[in-house]
């Protein structure tokens, strides 16, 4: 039996009076405010810009417990801290805005009918020091989301719920050693005893019982584990690759022949591995084609369920592999739909810059709550403890000085740091504990450094903070172990939903408004795409897209010319905005696609053929040599590959062609073209085409012939 606490609840700021008198059974609540429970309390007009802590509260009627009959009250989701009571009588204090919280009230659910929950909730602000001291991620001191808003409230369900002398308070359920023939299943369970008792445990498969067990059970919380093989599995593969197919565990507690409480989760069987950086599942390697995932919306909590699976498909639709849940949990229904769609997941815990040495054991506990949450998902793939593991100075960022903001990137990674160092390595080895079946990565953006010179994944914004496109090529020539997997790239574009800029004040927009809450690089675009060049606003958005469509083109072209030698992968940054912005996402907050989610979906095609880059500007006379390659990522060669190249500029033309075999999930060296740029000003043209029995693919690049 559940009852669903959800609908309006009474709310009022926080203070010490209230603490003392409002949150007993008889207090009179009915003058405060009323907000909706899940939800965030700044959805509500009179708290739009308070930052709590608030009270909420909520009259409710519950039945006793009968005999042998226990009750609890759950908090799925607390954003970020909390003190609980019911009719007056404190319960605990949660802490973690993903963690669902549990507290037992079955001793005051016997004195009446009759109940009042109380929960004062605390969201302090995060400044972007480097000692922050909540798990938040990129919630608060973020450029992906408003700086100034504050997610704080009761932001999922609050239930109540029954059981027996037994609760299964979680259940970790990690798929291992999968094959056609056999797959094994690690299940751990933590068991809410009322005494020192025998159970008797039964796990079932699919509605069938594959095994039943006696346990012996101390009072309090025991820690359960044990294994149950599959014969014959249906095994779950990425949507490229196969099939997903799902399976229902069930897990039972009997207490004296009698149902004390059960718990059901969804899993599939798949075996993964990353070996480095090159991901492989049921022992496939595939190339990872990803991107980064902000909240579907700012106000997670308010984000309805076909929203959050839509973003899922968005991600399918444009032929990508992998979503990187970056610096936050996300909703459960994001997981099952990338469980059912067969998307990768990519999972960083909330962790993203500099913290408090105090945070480390909060950290440990939500890292293996984490694991407890999201383990059986067959979709997370690896998980990720902390995100750049250092804080640039603030008036760097907000200046968005290239070279300033480079300089400083590269010299907070080179010494030893607790963050780094300490908190990081704490948080890995808890998540290895937790799940031995995944590759956990410590930190993410992290360049070689002293002494191992090794370092993570990267992130380079070439194109946009420093550099050009081809620069990320230059780099991987000069380093390759710093594109085995990068992980964030990509340049901003002006949004088609760009209401809330006033474009009608073109070209006196609020500058300083648009980059202090909606996270846009105004002396970057100065850079790039200066605004004094455009007359009207439409032309300049346009002009912006244009140039993230580019750079989105260019730079995965590279990565995938570069298959397995280094590269592993790459997630672009991001699919879409969590609210009117202007940022790298390649969808706005409406959904609207801006021209760079076409040229990922063109780049990520499952078979693309490239020209290596042309310069924006040749001049005449000027030689080039450039080669041509095939990629494929099709588990089955192209045996008739013909490669057809098309040179023209206005005064001529020249053609080329090649032939040959492409192999399987490969990528080929086709040839070369050589020629001389014509004395003609203008556009010169290289369109490149590939026909087989099988498989089609075209693309076309372009240069200014200029004599300046």
């Amino acid at each position: 039996m559940a009852l669903d606490l959800s609908g309006m609840w009474r709310v009022a700021p926080a203070d010490d009076d209230l603490r003392r008198i409002g949150t007993g059974l008889d207090f009179d609540d009915s003058g405060w405010e009323r907000v909706a429970v899940p939800g965030h309390w700044r959805s509500t007009p009179a708290f739009a810009e308070a930052d709590g802590p608030m009270i909420y509260r909520t009259h409710f009627e519950l039945d006793q417990p009968g005999a042998g009959q226990r009750q609890w009250v759950t908090l799925d989701g607390v954003y970020y801290q909390g003190d609980v009571w019911l009719d007056g009588a404190y319960l605990g204090d949660p802490e973690g805005y993903f963690i669902p919280h549990t507290y037992e009230i079955t001793p005051l659910s016997r004195l009446a009918r009759e109940h009042v929950l109380a929960v004062e909730v605390t969201s302090p602000p995060t400044g972007p020091g480097k000692a922050k001291r909540s798990i938040t991620g990129l919630f608060q001191n973020s450029d992906w989301l408003d700086p100034a808003w504050n997610p704080g409230g009761l932001w999922r369900p609050v239930r109540i719920t029954s059981t027996g002398p037994v609760r299964i308070a979680t259940l970790r359920v990690l798929p291992r050693d999968v094959s056609e023939a056999r797959a094994n299943i690690v299940l751990r369970a933590s068991l809410d005893s009322d005494r020192a008792q025998t159970v008797r445990l039964r796990t079932l498969v699919d509605g069938v019982a594959v095994a039943v067990q006696e346990r012996p059970l101390a009072r309090r919380v025991n820690e359960v584990e044990w294994n149950v093989d599959i014969d014959n599995p249906r095994i779950w593969w990425p949507w490229s690759l196969g099939d997903q197919p799902l399976v229902d565990i069930r897990v039972e507690v009997e207490v004296d022949h009698s149902l004390s409480d059960a718990a059901d989760v969804r899993t599939g069987l798949r075996e993964i591995a990353v070996n480095e950086w090159a991901f492989s599942v049921n022992g496939e390697r595939l190339f990872t084609k990803g991107i980064n995932l902000a909240p579907t919306r700012m106000a997670l909590g308010e984000a309805r369920p076909d929203e959050i699976r839509r973003d899922v498909e968005l991600a399918r639709d444009a032929g990508l592999d992998l979503i990187r849940v970056h610096t936050h949990i996300a909703r459960p229904e994001l997981y099952d739909a990338a469980d059912e769609l067969g998307v990768l997941v990519w999972q960083d815990l909330p962790l993203d810059g500099g913290y408090a040495r105090s945070v480390r054991r909060q950290a440990v506990r939500q890292a293996t709550a984490t694991v407890d949450l999201l383990g059986h998902h067959p979709s997370v793939a690896v998980w990720c403890a902390h995100n750049e593991p250092f804080a640039i100075d603030g008036d760097i960022r907000r200046d968005q000085d290239s070279t300033r903001l480079a300089m400083s990137y590269v010299a907070t990674q080179q010494l030893p740091t607790w963050n780094r160092t300490i908190l990081d390595r704490w948080v890995k080895r808890a998540m290895e504990k937790a799940d031995p079946t995944r590759t956990v990565i410590a930190h993410s953006g992290v360049l070689p450094h002293l002494p191992q010179l090794d370092g993570t994944d990267s992130h380079f914004y070439f194109a946009w903070h420093h550099g050009e496109s081809r620069d990320l090529a230059k780099v991987a020539a000069a380093v390759p172990r710093l594109v085995r997997f990068v992980s964030e790239f990509g340049a901003q574009a002006v949004p088609e939903s760009a209401e809330f800029m006033h474009p009608d004040r073109w070209p006196a927009l609020d500058w300083e408004g648009l980059a202090e809450h909606h996270g846009m690089h105004h002396l970057v675009f100065e850079d790039r795409v200066p605004i004094a060049r455009f007359a009207a606003f439409e032309d300049w958005r346009s002009a912006t897209q244009r140039y993230q469509a580019d750079a989105v083109k260019a730079q995965i072209e590279t990565l995938r010319r570069l298959k397995y030698r280094p590269t592993g992968g790459f997630c672009l940054s991001f699919l879409a905005d969590a609210h009117p912005a202007v940022t790298c996402s390649v969808l706005d907050d409406q959904r609207v696609p801006k021209v760079g989610y076409h040229a990922l979906v063109e780049a990520c095609r499952p078979v693309i053929v490239v020209l290596e880059r042309l310069p924006e500007f040749v001049g005449p006379g000027a030689s080039f040599g450039l080669d041509i390659h095939v990629i494929s990522d099709l588990r089955e060669a192209i045996d008739d590959a013909v490669v057809s190249v098309h040179l023209s500029w206005a005064t001529g033309e020249h053609f080329w062609k090649f032939a040959g075999e492409i192999d399987a999930d490969s990528c080929a060296l086709v040839g070369t073209i050589q020629f001389v740029v014509p004395d003609t000003p203008g556009f010169l043209y290289v369109d490149l085409t590939l026909e087989s029995s099988t498989v089609a693919a075209t693309n076309r690049y372009e240069a200014l012939v200029s004599r300046d």
